[in-house]
């Protein structure tokens, strides 16, 4: 039993033992009386049934204490549904016909007001945000409505009916917040709505709003859910695609001057009845499955073959950084390499994730393991996120790839500026470049007179299916 469990227990039986003290003195206080009053006449069964009774009434006070404990339904700082709550009304509702339209509302700076302002700060701020939203959609005519804190800095609302009768509510709600303030406090506001269409079960339904939330991040603007699968038949699909390995994989040349240099290998998943599974749906199934290890180990056998047949051209593959640090997908690619001698050298692996790796030394020594064995590391999307940029700064590689918001714009004089920083960066230290989503001549021309070694595009290359 861990301290806080042990704290919880004697604070409870502090509590029972002080609502107790006066019902146990008047219950004796009375049996004393009685005893000393009518001892003569008392029958054995008083005593008995005093005993009984003393028994029950102390079963019955530590049953409300701890009953009382366990269902608590409002959250101490926000004074909303707490997540369980939340989450057991909720479920009672879609268990009916009925369409539902769910929220999310984020304080997307909340840890920064923590540690700016202090911990109390951020739970006034919790509470003010959870008020505001209420009196907001009090304000449109909208009452009766279960409303969460479902994490650190989330809420959830749940609203009757089809989310096109609340989604202008909810773009008026993010633009009153954009200068948003609680005591000169600057809240960062972000939201996302979907509805029942979806799915009707609440894990589903939560789990997408957070991903349409973080797409809202990136376009400004509130999307609808656009999925075309039920989530739990993509998930019975991704798993049936990995085990029969149902996929179709395509190529895309890339040129280092005239010539093809790589083939950048792309991975679509196949449905029992052929329909096709894009990345952007499929791989957030495989990270919650666990699966990323078998789809990349799927992937790179299936690679392996294909790159044999082409002499002196490299085949760049996507691999998940988690597989990389797993020494199981590392002895594997060894064990695959010892078996194709021919091969080393000829495969590239690109890497890109959000969030920067603390225990880098672990890391490179993944990568070194496998460049010595034969694979090239590649850094995708370096410019788009501080992590590409540290690790090109901290890993031993080979090549970067910039990210395609530079490829789009390379009009515009600062991005112009930054590639060409960049670029010196790879230079002195011995990289390759590379750039993608080259659509126009002059495009083209641009990423020539930067010095990118290898050029990949729509105008240069379209997809091939192997």
């Amino acid at each position: 039993m861990q301290l806080p469990e042990i704290k919880e227990r004697e604070y409870r039986f502090k509590l029972a033992l002080r609502m107790g003290l006066p019902i146990f003195v008047l219950f004796f206080i009375f049996v004393l009386h009685t005893f000393v009053t009518t001892s003569k006449n008392l029958d054995i069964y008083f005593f008995i049934e005093s005993l009984v009774l003393l028994f029950v009434s102390v079963y019955f006070i530590f049953y409300l204490i701890y009953e009382g404990y366990d269902s608590k339904i409002t959250n101490d700082i926000s004074k909303v549904f707490t997540r369980d709550a939340l989450y057991d009304y909720l479920n009672k509702r879609l268990k009916t016909k009925d369409e539902y339209t769910f929220l999310l509302i984020s304080i997307d700076n909340l840890n920064d007001i923590n540690s700016k302002y202090g911990v109390k700060s951020a739970d006034k701020v919790l509470y003010e945000i959870g008020q505001w939203l209420c009196e907001y959609l009090e304000s449109k005519n909208i009452t009766n409505f279960p409303i969460g804190h479902v994490n650190g800095a989330e809420f959830v609302v749940c609203l009757q009916g089809i989310n096109s009768e609340y989604k202008v509510i909810l773009e008026m709600l993010c633009l009153k917040g954009d200068e948003f303030r609680i005591d000169d406090i600057e809240v960062k506001i972000s939201a996302a709505i979907n509805n029942t269409n979806h799915s009707r079960e609440l894990d589903y339904i939560i789990e997408n709003l957070f991903e349409l939330q973080a797409q809202n991040r990136d376009t400004k603007k509130i999307q609808n859910n656009s999925d075309e699968i039920n989530p739990s038949e993509l998930e019975s699909f991704v798993i049936s695609a990995i085990k029969k390995q149902k996929f179709v994989s395509l190529t895309q040349n890339v040129y280092s001057d005239e010539k093809v240099a790589i083939k950048e290998c792309f991975v679509k998943l196949e449905t029992p009845s052929g329909k096709i599974i894009h990345p952007k749906t499929y791989t957030k199934v495989l990270n919650k499955l666990r699966l990323m290890l078998d789809f990349d180990l799927m992937v790179l056998e299936k690679n392996i073959q294909n790159c044999k047949n082409k002499n002196n051209i490299l085949f760049a593959i996507n691999i998940s950084p988690t597989s990389i640090r797993n020494p199981v997908f590392v002895q594997k690619v060894k064990e695959l390499l010892i078996k194709n001698q021919d091969l080393k050298n000829k495969i590239i692996f690109l890497l890109y994730e959000n969030q920067y790796y603390s225990h880098l030394s672990k890391y490179n020594n993944s990568l070194q393991s496998l460049r010595k064995a034969g694979i090239l590391i590649a850094i995708d999307k370096l410019g788009s996120s501080h992590t590409s940029f540290l690790y090109l700064r901290d890993l031993d590689i080979d090549i970067v790839r910039f990210d395609t918001i530079y490829s789009k714009d390379l009009e515009n004089q600062k991005y112009n500026s930054i590639i060409k920083g960049l670029q010196t960066i790879a230079n002195d230290n011995g990289l390759k470049t590379w750039m993608k989503m080259i659509e126009s001549e002059e495009q083209l021309s641009e990423v020539r007179k930067l010095g990118v070694n290898y050029k990949q595009g729509i105008y240069l290359s379209k997809l091939e299916i192997n």
